[in-house]
């Protein structure tokens, strides 16, 4: 049993330190999964609370968001859907904001396989182009607007094998599967290099990946929630950002 000067030690302490520790569970873009794996543990570190983190491809998420998934917090890996979610009231919408620029790449685990123009789409020497879901995965999108924008698409359709996300989109390039195939910088990026051959595709072939966070409905006011979303705005995460390709 406690004494009441032992009890009151502990509310003042607790007083002085601020919002208790908490966890946060938060749906991640699958593009976004490994810088996420490298900020997770400086954040719990700096604030007390844990991610919980699920990484997926957006258009699930919002979907399984609307079927009222426990997220709190939503990192997508475009702008519309947090902007859907704030408008219908499935999250503050006053709390959105831009914390990555993805960036396309066409990707080969081999080298010497896509060349430093994308010329091997035009080619078309191989048997199969993998790219994330376009209608579930912003960066699916954008490669369909690469070929298109290249006079490729009509000729590579029968060619393209359709993943889930852009994690399964990678895994099948690197796994054999597909000689190459649209994916996401951050995700080939090691070290400041790109292992195999890739070519970083030109800005203005597609339509900017505009990577937007927001607090969910069941994260409102809830303090682990917004200290992520502060920390995410801070120089330690922007450089783990920056590092894996992405603008800011």
């Amino acid at each position: 049993m406690k004494t009441p000067h032992l009890a009151a030690a502990l509310i003042a302490a607790t007083l002085a330190g601020g919002a208790v520790a908490d966890e946060v569970q938060v749906a991640v873009a699958a593009n976004f999964a490994a810088p996420m794996q490298k900020i997770a543990p400086e954040f719990e570190k700096a604030s007390g609370h844990k991610i919980i983190a699920s990484y997926g491809s957006t258009g699930k998420f919002y979907a399984q968001i609307k079927n009222g998934a426990p997220f709190e917090v939503l990192l997508a890996a475009d702008d519309e859907t947090p902007t859907k979610l704030g408008k219908d009231d499935g999250a503050v919408a006053t709390s959105q904001f831009t914390y990555a620029i993805g960036k396309l790449v066409l990707w080969s685990a081999k080298p010497a396989i896509v060349d430093a123009n994308g010329e091997v789409l035009k080619k078309g020497s191989f048997d199969h182009l993998s790219i994330a879901n376009p209608k579930l995965a912003p960066y699916g999108a954008a490669g369909i607007e690469v070929m298109k924008a290249m006079g490729v698409y009509d000729g590579l359709q029968a060619k393209i094998v359709t993943a889930e996300n852009i994690s399964q989109a990678q895994q099948f390039v690197s796994s054999g599967n597909a000689l190459l195939g649209f994916v996401a910088l951050s995700q080939v990026l090691k070290d400041g290099a790109i292992e195999g051959s890739a070519w970083i595709v030109p800005q203005k072939l597609y339509s900017p990946i505009r990577q937007d966070a927001i607090i969910l409905a069941k994260g409102k006011d809830k303090p682990a929630a917004e200290a992520l979303m502060k920390y995410l705005k801070g120089d330690k995460a922007k450089a783990v950002i920056k590092s894996y390709g992405y603008d800011l």
